[in-house]
C-alpha cells in the first residue's frame, strides 16, 4: 500500500481514508490488491494494484471491469475515479481500452 500512496502523493493526491478491500470478500481468485480511498474533497477512489509476470492483455481489461462492477455492488456506491497500477508490460490495445473505460493507468 505504501507504493500506491507514495506515487499518488507525488502527483499531489492526498487521502483522508484508505483501506484495503479483501479480494475474497468479492469472490475473486485473482492476485490483485484493491483499495478504497476518500480524498480531501470527499470523492471516492477505486485503486487497483496488479503485479504479474505476463503481459496485460485485452482479456485483463474485461476482467478488471467485472471486478470493478463487483466492487460497486459490494460497497453500495459508485466511484468518481478509477486508478490502476500495473507492474507488468502493457499491451497497446489494452492501454487504449483502459483509457476508453476511464481508468487512469499508472
Amino acid at each position: 500500500m505504501q507504493m500506491v500512496v507514495d506515487s499518488l502523493r507525488k502527483k499531489g493526491k492526498l487521502f483522508k481514508k484508505m483501506e484495503e478491500i479483501p479480494v475474497k470478500s468479492l469472490e475473486i481468485r485473482n492476485k490483485i490488491k484493491i483499495y478504497k480511498a476518500t480524498d480531501m474533497h470527499g470523492y471516492f477512489w477505486a485503486i487497483f494494484a496488479i503485479r504479474q509476470k505476463s503481459r496485460v492483455l485485452m482479456k485483463d481489461v474485461h476482467k478488471m471491469e467485472e471486478i470493478f462492477a463487483k466492487l460497486v455492488i459490494a460497497s453500495g456506491h459508485n466511484y468518481k475515479y478509477k486508478v490502476i497500477f500495473i507492474d507488468a508490460p502493457l499491451c497497446s490495445k489494452a492501454k487504449v481500452a483502459f483509457g476508453e473505460a476511464k481508468w487512469k493507468v499508472q
